[in-house]
């Protein structure tokens, strides 16, 4: 018996059919993208799985035993204490680990203070005042740049020591004050000239001086570069070794950075779990911030500015 042609095609001709028929390019285009995208998360992955493994190794290091350093360097503890944490918060040099801690954070937060309304300022002048030298001085500022700090050691410790305050917190701070980080200045001078003097016309029009326009105009438009400094700025002061080490003598004055120090002296056998769990624990402050204000660094070291 013949099928007659009008008759409906079986599953089997049709599943024939589709298997001829050529996948429409829409089709092929979208599962293309689709495998594209798949390869493109697993190389991500990877990346950050490398990037990431020294801060996860730090992590779980901090529960390894003294004994395990130089012999288990894998990534898990073969016998997990939390020893290092009850060490480390015991403190060392007879001063507690939290004295250390709330030292950087003291000499971190003053500085962020400081280094963002002093360049803030110099930046304003810089780029809104007229005076007679301002290219000379602009040139000499940028020109600090070229300067390494070790230059300027020697000078800068004879005249805090002349004054009296080595051994204090002041000569880590008081040039946090007096606009001394050029590379912040630079940033705040090209943030500003990229805005509109239009509003600081209307704002002259109506009576105000140039504090009244840093305070009122200036400062909420260059919001994100502001924060930008306080970033860097609370990251370097946090980090920073060889200004401590230069001018505090006292251990109830050390920070962070001079306290890890302590654990790993030359003279005797160095404690590398309570290293390593100071150092993770000295770390997470850093993180947090960054982690805070990353979307406003990421603004302003774009400096667009506005647009005229």
């Amino acid at each position: 018996m013949t099928t007659s042609p009008t008759s409906p095609l079986t599953s089997e001709a049709i599943f024939a059919e589709q298997q001829t028929t050529p996948m429409p390019p829409a089709r092929r285009r979208v599962k293309r993208k689709t495998w594209q995208t798949i390869v493109w998360f697993a190389v991500l992955i990877v990346i950050t799985a490398v990037v990431l493994y020294p801060l996860v190794w730090l992590l779980l290091s901090t529960f390894k035993p003294n004994s395990e350093f130089g012999q288990n360097m894998g990534l898990l503890p073969n016998a997990p204490t939390i020893d290092n944490y009850v060490k480390v918060a015991e403190g060392i040099a007879g001063v507690p680990m939290w004295r250390f801690f709330a030292n950087s954070l003291l000499i971190a937060g003053v500085s962020v203070i400081g280094t963002v309304l002093s360049s803030a300022l110099a930046a304003y002048a810089f780029a809104r005042l007229q005076f007679k030298g301002l290219g000379i001085l602009f040139a000499a500022m940028i020109g600090t740049l070229l300067l390494p700090f070790h230059v300027v050691i020697i000078p800068q410790y004879i005249i805090f020591n002349n004054l009296g305050m080595v051994d204090t917190y002041w000569p880590l701070l008081l040039p946090k004050f007096l606009a001394t980080e050029a590379f912040f200045v630079f940033l705040l001078v090209q943030f500003i000239r990229q805005m509109p003097r239009d509003m600081d016309e209307a704002a002259k029009i109506d009576g105000a001086g140039h504090l009244r326009i840093f305070w009122s105009i200036i400062l909420p438009l260059i919001k994100p570069a502001l924060i930008t400094c306080a970033i860097f700025s609370f990251i370097w002061a946090w980090n920073d070794f060889l200004g401590p080490l230069l001018y505090l003598t006292s251990p109830e004055n050390y920070p962070l950075p001079i306290a890890l120090r302590l654990y790993n002296d030359q003279t005797s056998s160095s404690d590398y779990g309570a290293t390593v769990t100071a150092s993770f624990i000295a770390l997470v402050p850093i993180l947090l911030f960054f982690i805070v204000f990353q979307k406003f660094l990421v603004d302003g070291v774009a400096t667009q500015g506005l647009k005229g």
